[in-house]
């Protein structure tokens, strides 16, 4: 993350900010709603060998080729099943245009600063590094992704590789 990501990511959660949810499995999980361009219905993938699993394939968006990653697979979370209801954010972070797969979309919440907490420490039992913290809403938790952290990590570093379709 570059310094000037990280000085807005602490502003962000020090203000307060608005994430757009999403259903995993039967969790709940925030993105900050700035980082969404669009929300579309999953579509046919051109698929590419040698990829992770979690990387379903390609679609061509207006001109852009956008990969588009399963965050179930990616976070081992639920079955990858794709039906009408199986929902595309697509986001735009670091130059980057990536879509997400996820189970479905929520709403988007606005956060204070005192209802966002930060990621407990699970040592190597559980991968936090992609979390900036839980937030609560009413009654429910809510699991607040990094998503610049996770589109600029080594292993989505891959998708810079793919091939032009």
């Amino acid at each position: 993350m570059t310094m000037q990501g990280a000085l807005r990511t602490e502003q962000n959660q020090a203000r307060g900010a608005e994430f757009l949810t999403f259903t995993l499995a039967e969790e709940t999980y925030g993105i900050d709603i700035l980082r969404v361009q669009e929300i579309r219905g999953y579509d046919s993938v051109t698929r590419i060998a040698n990829t992770p699993d979690f990387i379903k394939g390609v679609i061509n968006l207006r001109g852009v080729i956008v990969p588009i990653v399963d965050l179930r697979l990616k976070f081992k979370v639920g079955q990858a099943t794709y039906h009408e209801f199986t929902v595309v954010i697509i986001i735009n972070v670091a130059d980057k245009v990536v879509g997400m797969v996820v189970d479905g979309v929520s709403d988007v919440v606005a956060l204070s600063e005192e209802q966002i907490k930060p990621a407990p420490e699970f040592g190597s039992a559980l991968d936090t590094r992609y979390l900036t913290g839980l937030g609560t809403v009413n009654d429910d938790m809510l699991i607040l992704i990094d998503i610049e952290k996770l589109v600029t990590s080594d292993e989505m570093q891959l998708m810079e590789r793919l091939p032009e379709v």
